[in-house]
Parts: structure tokens; C-alpha cells; sequence
């Protein structure tokens, strides 16, 4: 059964993979967007936020990469549905193949996509001035942590894939998580915000992951924040994840 289901779900990830390389302007578009904010922050913006001594492309980097992942994610969403709405789905019902493989093919395609547009944001990041004395480990934590997160947020995303009724509905649930980043630590330091929206940007997700990769890759102690910031991504995987499958077994039975 195991067997079945990695060889299986290796050819349907295979089928998907062909689908994103036959659309260059999704790729473009996912890395285009982050890359754009970057530069509008960094230069436009850039120069009027006190971040004390830590250049400021150094401090927003965190949270552009998020954006990056949650651009990144929408796609998945909306390849999901026309996926639904094609038919494929009842076709693959028909064949003797693990059913959940369906689903796991979009979640590692979007792991790899979503990972190549992290490379590229972090590659104009160092064109543009970024720095980081980080080691293997610390880069490695990162790397862990945006693993998670996207593979959180992209769990997220088939649930709207299965059952929103419009290919526009399917992909507007990414504009939330686009705006979340915006409301926290991420490009400006949340003691600068009024009372409630300080509440709120100090105790929504998206803070502590951006200040746990910050304290990384700055080589400074992460403290309890870690803990905050996986625990966030766990739990929103473990209930997506759910809820995912919970409403895939609907759909096809």
C-alpha cells in the first residue's frame, strides 16, 4: 500500500509539475509580486522607518518571503479547482491508484514551486544589500520553519481548491494572508502601531514567525518565540490537513 502510494503519488506530482512549467506566467507572476513589494519598501519606504541599526532590507526580508509563500499558495487553490472542474477527479476514481495521492501531488508541487520562488527572492535580496552572518544551522532553521509554514498554508489552500464554485473564489482566499504581514512585525516594529492593532499584530501568526527568522538569520536569540511560531504552523497543518481531507472524502464519495 505504501508502495502504491508513493509511486502513485510520484506521477500524479510528476503530471503537475508539467502544468506549472507549461504556465510561465504563474511563475512569473508569484515571484514578480514579492520581488516588487521588496523594492517599493526597500526604496521607496525604506528610508522613512527606524529600524535602528539593522539595515532595513535585512528587516522586511522575513515578512517578504512569507508573501512570497502565501502569492505562491493561491496557485494552488486554483489549479485544484480546474482540476475539479475538468473532470479529472471522477477519472482518477476509476483507476487503481491511491485517491489521497491526488491531493498530495498539488501539496509537493506547490512545496517545490513555492521553494524555487524563495531562492529567487532571497538571491535579489543580496543584490539589493542583504546580509547575514547566519550559519548552516540557522539557515536550516529557516528553511525549516518556511518548509512548514508553506506546507501549512498550502493545506489551506485545497480547501477552497475542493470547494469553491468560481476559479475567482478560488483563489481570493489568498488575498487574507497576503494583507496578515501588513498588520505585524514584518515591515514596520509594532511599537510604533496604536493600542489594538499593536494587540493584534503582536499576537498574530505572522509576528513571531517573522521575528523567529529575523533573530535567525541576525544570529541573536530566538527565545520562547520559536515555540510560538511552530506552534502556530503546526496547528494550522494539522487542522488544514484535516478539514482538507475531511472535505476531499465528500467530494468523491
Amino acid at each position: 500500500m505504501t508502495a502504491n502510494f508513493l509511486g502513485d503519488t510520484g506521477a500524479l506530482t510528476a503530471r503537475t509539475l508539467r502544468h506549472v512549467t507549461r504556465s510561465p506566467d504563474t511563475i512569473i507572476t508569484t515571484v514578480l509580486t514579492p520581488i516588487a513589494m521588496m523594492l517599493m519598501f526597500v526604496y521607496v519606504f525604506g528610508g522613512a522607518i527606524d529600524t535602528g541599526s539593522t539595515a532595513y532590507v535585512n528587516y522586511m526580508l522575513p515578512g517578504i518571503l512569507l508573501i512570497t509563500v502565501a502569492s505562491g499558495i493561491a496557485y494552488t487553490a486554483f489549479r485544484l479547482f480546474m482540476d475539479m472542474q475538468s473532470g479529472i477527479f471522477e477519472r482518477f476514481q476509476s483507476m487503481p491508484i491511491a485517491r489521497s495521492g491526488v491531493l498530495w501531488a498539488h501539496v509537493i508541487t506547490s512545496l517545490v514551486a513555492n521553494l524555487i520562488a524563495l531562492l529567487v527572492v532571497v538571491g535579489v535580496a543580496l543584490i539589493m544589500g542583504f546580509r547575514s552572518g547566519a550559519g548552516l544551522l540557522n539557515w536550516l532553521a529557516v528553511g525549516g520553519i518556511l518548509l512548514l509554514f508553506t506546507l501549512a498554508l498550502t493545506w489551506l489552500a485545497v480547501i477552497p481548491g475542493l470547494t469553491a464554485s468560481s476559479v475567482e473564489g478560488a483563489g481570493a482566499f489568498g488575498y487574507p494572508l497576503l494583507f496578515l504581514p501588513f498588520v505585524s512585525s514584518a515591515f514596520v516594529p509594532t511599537q510604533t502601531m496604536p493600542g489594538p492593532v499593536r494587540w493584534f499584530a503582536e499576537n498574530q501568526p505572522v509576528t513571531s514567525i517573522v521575528d523567529t527568522i529575523r533573530n535567525l538569520f541576525a544570529q541573536e536569540p530566538v527565545g520562547a518565540g520559536v515555540w510560538t511560531a511552530l506552534a502556530w504552523c503546526v496547528g494550522l497543518l494539522v487542522v488544514a490537513y484535516g478539514v482538507a481531507m475531511l472535505t476531499y472524502r465528500r467530494k468523491i464519495a
